[in-house]
């Protein structure tokens, strides 16, 4: 496993595209391939670490020695932004939405897996209510925010920004010319916007979004040059941000048990469940080649499985 500074320098960092074979995509005559950014690295993995590349170049520039960021309790990029920014020397700071979380934080980390990584990788929280963290990015809770922890790097709830965007333009490489459709995941829509900047003029890109809600198409045009080549599929986000159904779950053990590739449930799962039931109802002409983006996320599964495991629900299962 290459470690973080390995990866920062290595500017043709290139992930290996997996073909997927299923009876769905033989009798409708479509080639389906991942790309497996989601083994980059465990913790700071696939379009994380594309868009923390260059923030945290960015921040050793300045030289800044901490960095800041927000997030959700089941956060990728909280974790992964505390694990990137210790191993790259840097101290990490969180914002984290619901204040309820902080009230006995010895709890919240023995039952909260995503916290707890972040925790034990130095990063140290500030937990606000739902109506503060709206006012996040205000002048005056940043100031706040350096009143108690110092001078500090601040990188985006979802970690985007133009640097990130930059850094998605090279998940994909020349031999990705071969593709018709390039399929991912959208949350802050900063991944979209870089493939939107990267692909040939041909190649369509489908955004898959994770939560509900018609804000993305702007924020995604503020960091693009382009605006007929992509679009997004709102059908498939099983009812806003780490929502679900037992169709869902059953779906991603099902691609797991097939394919050997596990899937999250807030991104992933919900964009090849998409792809799967478009094939199947012909959206994609035949010989249509298509590469979906693995987008990593994965070590959120652990809390999620904690909450279906709570209902009595079907666990995604890991091994």
């Amino acid at each position: 496993m290459n470690t973080i500074n390995d990866l920062f320098l290595d500017e043709e960092l290139i992930s290996e595209n997996q073909q997927i074979f299923l009876p769905i995509l033989e009798e409708k005559k479509v080639e389906l391939f991942i790309k497996r950014e989601d083994k980059i690295h465990p913790f700071v993995s696939g379009n994380k670490f594309r868009k923390l590349k260059y923030n945290l170049k960015e921040a050793k520039k300045l030289k800044k020695k901490s960095l800041l960021t927000f997030g959700g309790a089941y956060s990728n990029h909280i974790v992964a932004t505390a694990v990137a920014g210790k191993l790259a020397g840097f101290k990490t700071f969180g914002v984290i939405r619901g204040d309820e979380l902080g009230k006995n934080l010895k709890e919240t980390l023995k039952e909260n897996a995503t916290l707890r990584e972040a925790h034990e990788n130095g990063m140290k929280f500030n937990f606000v209510s739902r109506e503060i963290y709206r006012q996040k990015s205000s002048f005056g809770f940043i100031e706040k925010m350096k009143n108690k922890w110092g001078d500090f790097y601040v990188i985006p709830e979802g970690g985007t920004n133009g640097l990130a965007v930059d850094g998605c333009k090279e998940i994909l490489t020349k031999d990705d010319s071969y593709f018709d459709y390039i399929c991912t995941a959208v949350g802050t829509g900063g991944t979209i916007a870089g493939l939107v900047n990267s692909v040939k003029k041909r190649q369509k890109v489908i955004g898959f979004p994770a939560l509900k809600g018609g804000f993305l198409s702007q924020d995604i045009k503020q960091y693009t040059s382009r605006n007929t080549n992509w679009s997004l599929n709102k059908e498939y986000h099983f009812g806003g941000y780490a929502k679900y159904n037992d169709n869902l779950i059953s779906f991603i053990n099902s691609f797991k048990k097939e394919t050997n590739i596990l899937l999250d449930p807030v991104y992933t799962g919900k964009m090849l469940f998409g792809i799967l039931d478009l094939i199947e109802k012909d959206n994609f002409p035949e010989n249509s080649k298509v590469l979906a983006i693995h987008t990593g996320g994965l070590q959120g599964i652990d809390g999620f499985n904690n909450k279906l495991e709570k209902t009595n629900k079907e666990l995604i299962q890991v091994i």
